[in-house]
């Protein structure tokens, strides 16, 4: 559960990336590239590509383990999300997650119409352990993606902000607010971005009293920042940290590029 919040809210908490505010006749594409460090110490790699044509979108990414994680228990996964451009958002049709952690593998589906919840399925099944708080059909109402949840129109709020996320078996809230701005430099971006403080709030599809669950409930440090990617025009995670009992946990862009091609 905790890995999974990291991972949305980068991207994951974690991972993602840009889309235009408005519909277009140019092609645009984006590129970002992120590494995942604990305690200072690299543990994965992610890679989001992002493509825009007239009012459609498409995000494909790329998360595999690294350093010392990949030699205790290798993981990699794909994602992917498509969905329509909307004035102040970006609005899910479909959205897939395929990942294995060293002979355990799980693959996710979620169906979406206008920020509802259409389908849901997740092979295999999760057994269901005693003190799970199950997930609603008023939990998968006005609901967003864990990717393009995450990237906001130029002309939007960014922070403060309620995101009400579901992940395909998690339904969870990100608060952010407002923690001004601070200089970011990377491959392909340089200048201020903004910096927004996360607070976890679990809803439904969790293990009630779950130690990692409880201890991100009670943080209040975690934090996130946004750049703004020119060739979309939107703003989109270049930096998380979450502090953990064994260090903090940071997604830090090594590559935040687009293009506009006519």
């Amino acid at each position: 559960m905790a890995w999974r919040v990291g991972s949305a809210a980068l991207l994951a908490l974690s991972l993602s990336l840009s889309a235009p505010a408005a519909s277009r006749a140019a092609e645009a594409e984006h590129q970002t590239d992120y590494t995942i460090s604990l305690a200072g110490l690299p543990i994965a790699r992610a890679s989001f590509h992002t493509v825009f044509t007239d009012d459609r979108y498409s995000i494909s990414g790329k998360l595999s383990s690294a350093g010392l994680a990949d030699i205790l228990s290798s993981t990699s996964g794909q994602t992917s999300v498509s969905g329509v451009i909307e004035p102040d958002k970006l609005s899910a049709t479909d959205y897939s997650v395929r990942y294995k952690s060293g002979k355990k593998a799980r693959a996710i589906d979620v169906s979406f119409a206008d920020g509802n919840v259409t389908s849901a399925t997740l092979r295999p099944e999760r057994r269901t352990p005693k003190n799970w708080v199950p997930v609603t059909k008023a939990d998968m109402r006005n609901v967003v993606d864990p990717l393009s949840g995450l990237i906001f129109p130029a002309d939007a709020k960014v922070c403060p902000k309620t995101l009400p996320v579901f992940d395909g078996e998690s339904r969870m809230d990100f608060k952010l607010s407002a923690k001004g701005s601070k200089p970011f430099k990377t491959d392909g971006f340089s200048g201020d971005v903004i910096v927004c403080g996360v607070k976890f709030v679990p809803r439904s599809g969790y293990k009630k009293g779950r130690s990692d669950v409880e201890y991100l409930k009670k943080l209040d440090t975690m934090e996130i920042w946004f750049a703004k990617a020119e060739a979309g025009n939107v703003y989109a995670p270049v930096y998380v940290r979450v502090p953990t009992k064994y260090g903090p946990v940071t997604v830090w862009a090594t590559r935040f590029k687009g293009d506009v091609r006519s």
